[in-house]
């Protein structure tokens, strides 16, 4: 068990005491030529996805966690997800009202460091929750920057290990604009981060949503510094045929980067992405999109704007390039991984050199979050594009939006079936003129309408498009 739990100081949710981050040991652990996986720290929610009132259940590098919230230290918590007693899952339970984690089982019930505090079924005077045996294992947990990390490795290390966050929006706090979305993909955590970091790929794969074939041009990457720790590149011409301006980029190991870019025409811009291990062939994509606008008609539009229904949009994006991804990285695992990649991959222009030191990263620090696993075999379309599961029900804005879109439906629907049944009665009652008839024959016919379009809105909380944007006829655009 563990009692080493870390509090942000730039959390609302802070408590006075506070264990600051000193940031000696860095991650991936001290061996200088190979990277530990557990050692590092993890965003495993968005703060404003969690309910305070029950448990959430999650899986780190194929550990099962469960999340909550505790009301006594007003702090979040994470515990293994597994009850001492009979190993039931606890994220099944409830937190009782004594602001206890409780087990569904047989309601052994356990305070924020993870001992237990009550067995209901033992005879009075017993003392065996005092055993260490009856304590669940505690993760460190700290707030940054509106997300919930979680420490997977040793705890004594958790306090020295740097928390990854993008020190920019932590420096220069005022006026960022930022959008974010979150979603657990089906591949691998690298494969995410080979991806994000390939900025060539956009006006291809995403012509249609947020890029356009019009605009490909040569790509001329540099590796800037590199290490243990990630490395550093720039695109000094920059997207959009240099219209833009310089583009730098960093990746922090292992499991987080960011595209830095700003222009004259529209102010600063980050693309910053986390990859989270969920299992092999799966992780957690946390996507963050801070503007710095030069003027503030694009920012107040941006905060106007539902966060449920950019990520409608947002899903979209992801969704172009989802179902080839969960291929490719299988392809790859057939000719050998990362260790091949250099004969994998035919890799002849600039444009791939982050690509290229991200596998050598890989390799040169023996990088493997799931040694000696494979691949699952590969998911129909359908799994690919289910966006349900892999979001909805686990954002509060998009669940939220989805429950009050289902009940508008069945008030119009009723509403509308009301006045198609009555509507013949009362021209038989009352003697309503033709225009009044028209106007309700209207009426119906709009409900229908609304009814059918809120239909399709209601879909894409479910699914994706089975054919991406880029793959539409000119003509259809």
């Amino acid at each position: 068990m563990s009692n080493s739990i870390l509090k942000s100081e730039d959390s609302p949710l802070a408590v006075t005491s506070q264990t600051q981050v000193t940031e000696d040991i860095p991650a991936g652990g001290i061996d200088p030529d190979c990277f530990d996986w557990h050692e590092v720290w993890y965003p495993v929610h968005y703060i404003e996805d969690l309910d305070k009132s029950q448990p959430t259940r999650f899986t780190l590098l194929e550990q099962d966690i469960v999340l909550w919230w505790d009301n006594k230290e007003q702090m979040w918590r994470a515990f293994v997800d597994r009850c001492p007693h009979r190993l039931a899952p606890l994220s099944e339970g409830r937190i009782n009202e004594a602001g206890l984690l409780e087990c569904p089982y047989h309601g052994w019930a356990f305070s924020g460091t993870g001992k237990c505090d009550r067995i209901p079924q033992q005879e009075e005077g017993g003392k065996a929750e005092v055993s260490q045996r009856a304590c669940v294992t505690s993760l460190p947990t700290t707030v940054r920057q509106g997300l919930l990390f979680v420490y997977a490795g040793s705890s004594e290390n958790a306090a020295k290990t740097k928390v990854p966050i993008v020190d920019i929006l932590d420096a220069e706090k005022d006026g960022w604009i930022c959008l974010n979305t979150f979603r657990d993909l089906p591949y691998d955590a690298l494969t995410l981060m080979e991806n994000v970091l390939d900025s060539s790929h956009i006006p291809y794969t995403h012509h249609g949503t947020v890029g356009n074939r019009a605009n490909v041009s040569t790509v001329e990457l540099e590796i800037v510094e590199s290490g243990k720790w990630g490395f550093k590149g720039s695109w000094a011409a920059g997207p959009r045929k240099g219209t833009l301006g310089k583009q730098d980029t960093i990746f922090i190991a292992p499991g987080l980067m960011w595209h830095d870019l700003t222009s004259k025409q529209f102010g600063r811009t980050l693309t910053v992405v986390y990859a989270t291990p969920i299992r092999k062939g799966e992780c957690r994509l946390f996507a963050r999109f801070p503007f710095k606008f030069n003027s503030k008609l694009p920012g107040l539009f941006l905060k106007l704007t539902p966060r449920w229904y950019s990520h409608i949009g947002q899903n979209s994006v992801l969704e172009d390039d989802q179902i080839f991804l969960h291929h490719q990285e299988r392809y790859l695992e057939q000719r050998g991984g990362s260790a091949n990649f250099t004969k994998a991959f035919y890799l002849p222009t600039k444009a791939d050199m982050f690509v290229f030191q991200l596998h050598s990263w890989v390799n040169q620090y023996s990088v493997d979050p799931f040694l000696g696993k494979t691949l699952p075999p590969p998911l129909p379309k359908e799994a690919l594009l289910d966006r349900y599961h892999s979001h909805t029900k686990k954002c509060a804005s998009c669940s939220t939006a989805l429950i009050n879109l289902q009940r508008l439906r069945l008030g119009i629907a009723a509403v509308t079936a009301l006045a198609w049944v009555l509507l013949p009665l009362l021209t038989l009652i009352y003697e309503i003129d033709t225009i009044a008839i028209s106007f309700a024959i209207l009426a119906v016919i709009s409900g229908a309408s609304i009814w059918f379009g809120l239909g399709k809105l209601e879909r894409r909380f479910y699914q994706g498009r089975s054919v991406p944007p880029r793959n539409f006829p000119e003509t259809i655009r």
